[in-house]
C-alpha cells in the first residue's frame, strides 16, 4: 500500500519511450514522419506490458484492455470515425470547395483565420466539447488553405485553437464540469472567473492571426463559384451544434444529410455515397487505433504508479499560497502531458487539488479555472493529444507541424501563468464583499 502511495518514476517509461520514437526520431531525421504514431505506441504498449515483472501477463493484459475500453477512449475513437465519414462525404459533394468559395466571395482573405478562429470559439462554446469542433471545421480550414496558399498548419493550429476555448469555457463541457465539480463551486461563479483570463488570450491571437495571413489577401481574392446548396451541410452541423445537440448525433446527420445533397444533385449515386462514409472511416482508423493503445498504455502506467509519482513531485514543494497555485497548475499539466485527455487529468487531479486549496484558502472559482486553464492549454499543444490527431490526421500532416501556429493554446497558457503572479484585482474585490456580508 505504502508503494502505491508513493508512486514510481519507472512507471513512466513507456509514455517516455513513446515521446522519444515519436519526437525524437523526427527530430534526429528531419522527418517527422519517419515514425508513424501506430508503431510508437505499439513498441511502447509492448514495454508497459513487459514492465512490472510482479504481476502476471494476463493481469496486465487485463489491466491493458480496461485503459483501452475506458469510455472517454472509445468515445474518442468513435468521434474519430464519425468525424473522418463526415469530411470525405462532405468534400466527395463538393461542400468544401463551395463553403470556401463562399467565404472567400464575401470575407477579404485576410479576415479568413480569424474568421475561423471565431467561429471555433462560438461552435465549442455552445458544443461544449473541442472534439466536435475540430472534426466540424477542420475541413473547411483544410480547403481555405488549399485555395488561399494559408500553411495547412496553420489553419488546423487556428481550428484547435477556438476548439479549445470552449473546452475551458463552455458550460457544458465535460471538462469545465469536471474542474467544478471537484472544485466545489458554481459553474457561473467560474466562468465569470475564466472569463478574465480567457478575454485577453482571444484578442492577442486574433491579433496575431491577422498579422501572419495578412500578406494572402492581395494574391488570392478573385470571383471564386459556389452552390449555395452544398454549403448547407455545414451551415446545419453549425446551427445544431450551437443547440448544443450531442457531437455524435451532429456528426453522424451531417454525414447523412450531405449524402442526401450529394444523392439528389447528382454528385453521388447510392453506391459511391457508401464509398465515401467507407473510404472517410478508413481515413481515421489509424487514429482509432492509436487512441485506444494510448489508452491501454495509461492504464498501464496508472497501475503501476506513474500518475501518483507525478502527483506526489508536483506537491512535495508547496510551501506558499501562489505555490500552492502553480502546484494545482503542475499537477494538472504534468497529468494532462501524461494521459493526454484534458478531462481524465482532471479527474485525477482534482480531488488532490481541493485538498491543497483547501489548506491554503484559494477560492474554489480559482482553483477550478486553473484546473480548466491550464488542462485545456496543454491539451491544445500535446501532438499525440485527440484534437491534433484529428487535425493532422484530416489534413494528413504531422501534428508536430500544428505546435508553432498553436497560437491561443500558448496565449492563455501565458495568461493563466500571469493571473497567478499578479491574481485579479475584481475577483478578489468579489471575493472580500462575499467575506464582509458573511
Amino acid at each position: 500500500m505504502e508503494d502505491v502511495k508513493k508512486g514510481s518514476f519507472s512507471a513512466l517509461f513507456p509514455l517516455l519511450i513513446f515521446v522519444l520514437l515519436f519526437v525524437g526520431t523526427g527530430a534526429i531525421s528531419g522527418d517527422f514522419s519517419n515514425m508513424p504514431l501506430n508503431v510508437a505506441i505499439i513498441i511502447a504498449s509492448a514495454v508497459a506490458l513487459i514492465m512490472n515483472k510482479k504481476e502476471k501477463l494476463s493481469r496486465k493484459i487485463d489491466i491493458f484492455t480496461k485503459g483501452a475500453g475506458h469510455p472517454n477512449i472509445m468515445l474518442l475513437a468513435v468521434i474519430f470515425i464519425l468525424a473522418g465519414a463526415f469530411a470525405e462525404t462532405a468534400k466527395g459533394m463538393g461542400a468544401v470547395e463551395s463553403t470556401v468559395n463562399m467565404g472567400l466571395t464575401f470575407i477579404p482573405s485576410n479576415l479568413l483565420m480569424v474568421g475561423l478562429f471565431v467561429v471555433g470559439c462560438f461552435i465549442s462554446l455552445s458544443m461544449g466539447t473541442s472534439m466536435g469542433t475540430v472534426a466540424a471545421l477542420a475541413p473547411i480550414g483544410i480547403g481555405i488553405a488549399e485555395q488561399t496558399g494559408i500553411p495547412l498548419a496553420l489553419a488546423m493550429g487556428t481550428v484547435i485553437g477556438g476548439a479549445m476555448f470552449g473546452d475551458n469555457l463552455s458550460m457544458i463541457s465535460d471538462t469545465t464540469i469536471a474542474a467544478v465539480r471537484t472544485q466545489q463551486t458554481k459553474m457561473s461563479d467560474k466562468f465569470k472567473t475564466n472569463f478574465l483570463i480567457v478575454l485577453p488570450a482571444v484578442i492577442v491571437s486574433a491579433i496575431i492571426l491577422w498579422f501572419v495571413t495578412a500578406g494572402n489577401s492581395v494574391e488570392t481574392l478573385g470571383d471564386y463559384s459556389y452552390e449555395f446548396i452544398k454549403v448547407v451541410p455545414y451551415l446545419a452541423v453549425l446551427i445544431v451544434a450551437l443547440l448544443g445537440v450531442n457531437v455524435l448525433i451532429v456528426l453522424l446527420g451531417g454525414t447523412i444529410f450531405a449524402g442526401i445533397i450529394g444523392l439528389v444533385d447528382g454528385s453521388y449515386t447510392l453506391t459511391g455515397f457508401i464509398e465515401a462514409v467507407s473510404q472517410g472511416v478508413i481515413n481515421m482508423e489509424d487514429l482509432a487505433i492509436v487512441a485506444i493503445l494510448i489508452g491501454g498504455m495509461i492504464g498501464i502506467i496508472q497501475h503501476n504508479g506513474g500518475i501518483q509519482w507525478l502527483l506526489n513531485f508536483v506537491t512535495s514543494k508547496i510551501k506558499t499560497k501562489k505555490g500552492a497555485e502553480f502546484g494545482i497548475a503542475g499537477l494538472v499539466s504534468v497529468t494532462d502531458l501524461a494521459t493526454a485527455n484534458n478531462t481524465i487529468s482532471i479527474i485525477i487531479t482534482g480531488p488532490l487539488a481541493k485538498n491543497i486549496a483547501d489548506e491554503y484558502q484559494i477560492d474554489p472559482r480559482k482553483s477550478a479555472s486553473i484546473l480548466d486553464i491550464f488542462s485545456s492549454s496543454w491539451q491544445g499543444l500535446v501532438p499525440y493529444g485527440g484534437q491534433m490527431l484529428v487535425a493532422s490526421g484530416l489534413a494528413a500532416i504531422s501534428p508536430l507541424s500544428i505546435l508553432k501556429y498553436s497560437f491561443y493554446p500558448i496565449a492563455i497558457l501565458i495568461c493563466g501563468i500571469i493571473a497567478i503572479l499578479i491574481g485579479f484585482p475584481r475577483f478578489e474585490r468579489n471575493k472580500s464583499k462575499k467575506i464582509k456580508a458573511a
